[in-house]
């Protein structure tokens, strides 16, 4: 399959998206490892927001309906976990502004163009209708862990990441990787080989209560006070 410039383009575009999220996931477990215990750092959600903008355009300039959907249910539960963890209004207001609507524009962009009309993306002759309906509930179950989340999130008044968070993340991330392949799409595909790892170890960390760092042979908070003291 040959490819032109301008899917080249859309691509990196995809793949700078992705690795935002990738980014965001590296982040909380690295502080979870740390913490040995399953953390939802402010950082993993003002990522979140960044990546998923991204993301949102990749979708309209790959005519993925799929995609679109599951960006646009999760975009606003980032901003509510911020605002859980009194950290949205630290953010200049202009720019809280411009985050918030940007999902909005992108879809009135996306509706008002003749080429990429909502009839447009669900007939796309390039993706077969039970493989865009399959893309589809992909996308939403990996969108509902977040629904999830911030349901669990609103219960317990503060942003935390339940165990079925991840559970639901592994189901939506099997999926997603059978429709890349289909789809033949090398974003998507990295993406989620690459998330399928942090989300179990997640799991493992939330049943064992044991983080990486709990495994060393020595104690690393010991070995900072020593190093820190000598730097005196």
């Amino acid at each position: 399959m040959s490819l032109k410039l301008a899917d080249l383009l859309i691509f990196a575009l995809g793949f700078i998206a992705q690795s935002l999220f990738f980014t965001r996931t590296i982040v909380q477990w690295f502080k979870s490892e740390k913490a040995g215990k399953v953390l939802s750092p402010v950082l993993f959600w003002q990522i979140s927001l960044m990546a998923s903008l991204l993301m949102m355009v990749y979708g309209i300039l790959r005519n993925d309906l799929a995609i679109i959907i599951g960006q646009c249910i999760t975009f606003f539960i980032y901003i509510r976990n911020l605002q859980l963890q009194n950290s949205w209004k630290t953010i200049p207001q202009y720019f809280r502004i411009t985050i918030s609507i940007m999902p909005f524009v992108c879809l009135g962009w996306m509706l008002s163009n003749g080429n990429l009309s909502l009839a447009y993306l669900i007939n796309n002759d390039k993706i077969a209708t039970w493989l865009l309906v399959f893309g589809i509930m992909a996308q939403m179950i990996f969108a509902f862990r977040f629904v999830f989340q911030w349901l669990v999130s609103e219960k317990n008044k503060e942003s935390t990441i339940p165990v079925g968070f991840w559970f639901f993340s592994i189901t939506g991330a099997l999926m997603t990787l059978f429709y890349a392949i289909m789809r033949r799409d090398p974003v998507l595909m990295t993406s989620n080989l690459g998330g399928l790892t942090m989300y179990t170890r997640n799991l493992i960390l939330h049943y064992t209560g044991k983080g990486i760092f709990d495994l060393l042979p020595f104690d690393i908070n010991a070995v900072k006070k020593y190093v820190n003291r000598n730097k005196k």
